[in-house]
């Protein structure tokens, strides 16, 4: 099995997670939470083998000496590069927690931002100091299920009229925006020519962009917000003939995207 990877909170641990600091062989004593939840949750003892991350591309290899005071050996320090083409889903706001199992799952699949919108159909609410406190333990806990070094980043929630300003950067700055819409005659094929292309263009110049999948709620985008996001630039699509869950729509595209991009290779 792979050994089980813990995201430290660098703003708050004790413990030095930085590449120019930490050596093979030097000892870090773990925070406490991690302490517990390693030995009690992960059933893991003495010389048992476990990964370290900030979040941010920094993959820290140990093994314990003393699982119960929570000390670890380093074995190997290795930074991973971000990826050049990046994922991002706008995540619409939805009730009965569907849009947290949608941030979930697009977390284990590899996105790499998210953003909350309170969509003109969103019945549920952002609610600061709250929310975002939630989505970021869904997003902590999905990264370390997944053993990825990076952590997606959270953005804070937006407004239609934000998300059609991220249309617009995106077409001037050579980003692409995709937006999941039932009723659209554009099919999911006639999106990957598009992400090949932009995949090819940031491997020429060595620019990051974004490709973005703006998932609506329950209630599905409103027809003037369809209509202001493609006039922006967007591109409008379907994916396929099932009308899928807020949940869901979001985790099969960026699933499509990874495979595309070869991240699935």
């Amino acid at each position: 099995m792979t050994d089980p990877l813990f995201i430290l909170d660098t703003t708050h641990d004790d413990t030095p997670l930085n590449s120019d600091e930490l050596h093979t062989g030097w000892n870090l004593t773990l925070p406490d939470a991690v302490r517990r939840h390693a030995a009690q949750a992960m059933r893991l003892g003495d010389g048992d083998a476990l990964q370290l991350s900030d979040g941010k591309g920094l993959r820290v290899r140990a093994n314990l000496l003393d699982a119960r005071q929570g000390v670890a050996q380093v074995v190997e320090v290795g930074r991973e590069p971000r990826p050049m083409t990046r994922l991002a889903l706008i995540q619409a706001l939805a009730k009965t927690g569907h849009d947290e199992q949608a941030i979930d799952m697009a977390t284990q699949i590899g996105v790499d931002a998210v953003i909350p919108w309170q969509a003109e159909r969103s019945i549920a609410k952002w609610k600061e100091g709250r929310s975002d406190r939630k989505w970021r333990q869904t997003l902590a806990s999905a990264t370390e299920q997944s053993r990825r070094a990076w952590m997606p980043e959270l953005g804070a929630c937006v407004s239609s009229k934000q998300v059609l300003a991220i249309c617009r950067r995106a077409s001037v700055h050579g980003d692409l925006v995709i937006v999941l819409h039932q009723d659209a005659t554009t099919t999911w094929g006639g999106i990957e020519d598009d992400v090949a292309a932009l995949a090819q263009r940031c491997l020429d110049d060595g620019r990051e962009r974004t490709i973005s999948v703006v998932v609506g709620p329950e209630g599905g985008i409103s027809d003037h917000e369809i209509a202001q996001f493609a006039a922006a630039g967007a591109r409008v699509c379907v994916l396929g003939s099932s009308i899928m869950r807020a949940s869901s729509a979001g985790p099969v595209a960026l699933s499509l995207l990874s495979r595309a991009l070869g991240r699935f290779a």
